[in-house]
């Protein structure tokens, strides 16, 4: 079953209430993507938002933390409501990281930009809840789907069923019904969609698309 995360960061903030509310009966996760204006450039929203939102709805808040010092704003996550956390691999001190939000009782998420190897995340793999592919370069929403990283999902893909582990395989970047099936295909069960769920006339029949499209193939 493939599961959807809508962007929010592709919602009209001024009416993020209402935008929720348009997806909740297609969204199996919210996703949240926070930016620091360092690890990436662009700057995006924080725990006060994900605290309101956390007031509004039962969604797994799934929180995208492209900052700096994610362990500086860990707790302050884990107390606005969040459900999940996913730090990136090339911060480093994952080790640290993986064993802070443990203890937080946050799920722990760890996340691959789209140059970075899938090696990197393997000896991980055992320890965390979700592994998030990028499938453009984060920072930004709108970007077009960058089909060669799904080499890398098949190797995480085959990783996680070889070692029999209960990790979802997140891609998150340029997806819609066009390529969710060949992220699915490579082996990807959960997709984040921004513009081409909160850009659309009726976003909720939209993310049904996607997860049909995701639907309609199965892994390699």
């Amino acid at each position: 079953m493939a599961r959807i995360a809508p962007s929010i960061l592709s919602a009209d903030f001024a009416a993020l209430a209402a935008a929720v509310d348009q997806v909740g009966a297609e969204a199996d996760l919210l996703h949240v993507d926070v930016m620091d204006g360092h690890f990436v450039p662009n700057i995006s929203i924080g725990p006060p938002v994900v605290k309101a939102l956390r007031r509004h709805t039962d969604l797994y808040l799934d929180c995208h933390l492209m900052i700096t010092n994610p362990e500086r704003y860990l707790p302050a996550f884990r107390d606005a409501g969040a459900d999940g956390c996913s730090v990136h691999v090339e911060v480093g001190r994952t080790e640290a990281l993986i064993d802070q939000m443990r203890e937080l009782g946050l799920d722990v998420g760890l996340v691959l930009n789209p140059e970075t190897p899938f090696a990197a995340a393997e000896p991980w793999l055992d320890h965390i809840d979700l592994l998030l592919v990028m499938t453009v370069h984060p920072g930004f929403g709108g970007q077009s789907f960058i089909a060669t990283v799904m080499e890398k999902v098949e190797k995480a893909r085959a990783a996680i069923d070889e070692r029999g582990l209960r990790v979802a395989l997140q891609v998150d970047g340029g997806i819609d019904p066009t390529t969710a099936p060949v992220a699915a295909a490579a082996g990807a069960d959960t997709f984040v969609a921004g513009n081409a769920v909160f850009a659309q006339p009726d976003p909720a029949a939209a993310a049904a698309a996607i997860r049909a499209a995701a639907e309609s193939v199965r892994p390699a």
